[in-house]
């Protein structure tokens, strides 16, 4: 089996490439920052070493064909990751995947997340050819819960102490978003 190339993803201000460890620098420096970790299932980031194994993680998941995770970048600058987004929890068997993200605070609220959103799950639908994209926020989680809606994602339920993260068990909310209901025009 020939080794793939990582797909290079690109919208009207973005650029979404492979992660690469010389953007642990870049991916410590948002995600040790408790506003962007809040409704994550990690602790915020103490050491670059942290961002080195979250790298390493995902390039493993995409080597093993589990799933992807660019790393966002704007198009005047693609050296600098902002942000992330990707697919992990691929259920091949059932055709489904979930999708997750998370951006730098200096970004948000600018559409950049809405932007990404739309390429990735093109991507999703169109090139892997998944039947389902799924989404799990933090119920208090409102920017996620606005991008998830405005990307064509539908709110399908609560999920009652779903997760145990950070010592406790949260609750859930659920999207979902079926191939049939996605059109490239939107």
């Amino acid at each position: 089996m020939t080794k793939e190339i990582f797909p290079l993803l690109q919208t009207k201000r973005l650029r979404l490439r492979q992660l690469t460890l010389e953007d642990a620098q870049d991916v410590f420096a948002y995600f040790s920052r408790d506003e962007v970790t809040a409704y994550y299932d990690l602790e915020s980031f103490t050491e670059v070493k942290q961002a080195e194994h979250f790298i390493r993680s995902m390039q493993s998941r995409y080597e093993k064909q589990e799933g992807f995770r660019w790393g966002i970048t704007l198009r005047e600058a693609p050296e600098r990751v902002v942000g992330t987004i990707g697919f992990h929890n691929w259920h091949k068997e059932h055709s489904r995947i979930e999708i997750g993200y998370e951006l730098a605070p200096e970004y948000w609220r600018q559409g950049l997340m809405t932007e990404a959103m739309k390429v990735v799950v093109d991507y999703g639908f169109h090139l892997l050819q998944v039947h389902r994209i799924e989404a799990f926020i933090d119920p208090d989680n409102e920017g996620s819960r606005r991008l998830l809606l405005k990307s064509g994602f539908t709110q399908e339920g609560h999920l009652r102490d779903y997760f145990y993260e950070k010592g406790q068990f949260v609750d859930a909310v659920i999207f979902g978003y079926l191939r049939k209901e996605h059109s490239v025009d939107q």
